[in-house]
Order: structure tokens, then C-alpha cells, then sequence
């Protein structure tokens, strides 16, 4: 095999690692996710998001129906304003309940859609009035810590 040949192979398996990282790194940061298809934006204010970032999945029952597009902070009413962007495939009804999850024990958060049993659904451009917040690992560590040294303290 001559030198030629050989760069040229070389460069072909250089050039497929290449694009296998690209697409793992797309997979990765949920940027190969952004939907074509018809959307619809709500939004839903929340005491604590936690580390909810853009991009993040919107779950309900396990399927994505939809990413998280802005987080902005409300200063009038010292909340977190989180903008979504759902498929348009899937309606909720209007008492859906929004949380925040977390995959795993460490994972990342997205928000959990709870589906209420109401005959209207959410429209366009509407605030999900019942959230909850994300539950923040330290400060429950934190509370059992104090709790135990309060009942330790209780015995003596």
C-alpha cells in the first residue's frame, strides 16, 4: 500500500471519529432533541428550580413532551418563571400539576407533568398554577442532621 493510500484512510477513520463525537456530544447536551414539528409555549413559576437548566425534558408518565426554552426570575414575586415549549401532539389538562424530578440519585432535573382530570385543557401561552418546587438533597440532609442531633440531645 503506497503513502497516499494509506493518508487517505487514515483520514477517512479520522473523519468518522470525528463525526461519532459530534453526535455523541449532541446526544449528550439534548441538542439533537429540538423538535420540528408544531409546539405550543406555557409557562409555570416555581419557589425553587434547583439545577433545571434549558433544554431540560418535560416528562409525563416517562415520554418527553416538551424542553424547558427560559428560566427568568420574577423580583415581584421572588419566584422562577420557567417557559416551556410542548409538542403539540400532546394536550393537559388545566389542574396538571408541574414538579420537579430528578433522574436518579444525582441525575439531571427536569420538570414532571402530574395530568388532572379536568374536561379543559391548557391553551397557548397559559401559566400551570399548581407547581412544586425541586427538593434540594442538602437541605434535607440538613434537617435529618439537626433532627438527629435534637433527639439525641432530648435523651440525656
Amino acid at each position: 500500500m503506497n503513502r497516499t493510500a494509506l493518508d487517505l484512510w487514515v483520514g477517512f477513520f479520522v473523519a468518522i471519529g470525528l463525526a461519532a463525537v459530534l453526535f455523541l456530544a449532541l446526544k449528550v447536551g439534548n441538542l439533537s432533541a429540538a423538535s420540528s414539528g408544531e409546539t405550543y409555549a406555557l409557562q409555570a413559576k416555581f419557589d425553587n428550580i434547583g439545577g433545571l437548566k434549558i433544554r431540560s425534558a418535560i416528562k409525563s408518565s416517562g415520554v418527553v413532551v416538551g424542553r424547558v426554552t427560559n428560566i427568568e426570575y420574577d423580583p415581584a414575586n421572588y419566584v422562577a418563571v420557567v417557559s416551556m415549549q410542548m409538542d403539540a401532539r400532546y394536550k393537559f389538562p388545566r389542574d396538571t400539576f408541574a414538579t420537579i424530578n430528578t433522574s436518579g440519585l444525582l441525575g439531571d432535573q427536569f420538570i414532571g407533568f402530574e395530568v388532572g382530570g379536568d374536561s379543559e385543557m391548557l391553551k397557548a401561552g397559559e401559566l400551570i398554577k399548581k407547581t412544586q418546587s425541586a427538593v434540594v438533597l442538602e437541605k434535607l440532609i440538613s434537617q435529618f442532621m439537626f433532627n438527629q442531633a435534637s433527639e439525641s440531645k432530648d435523651k440525656k
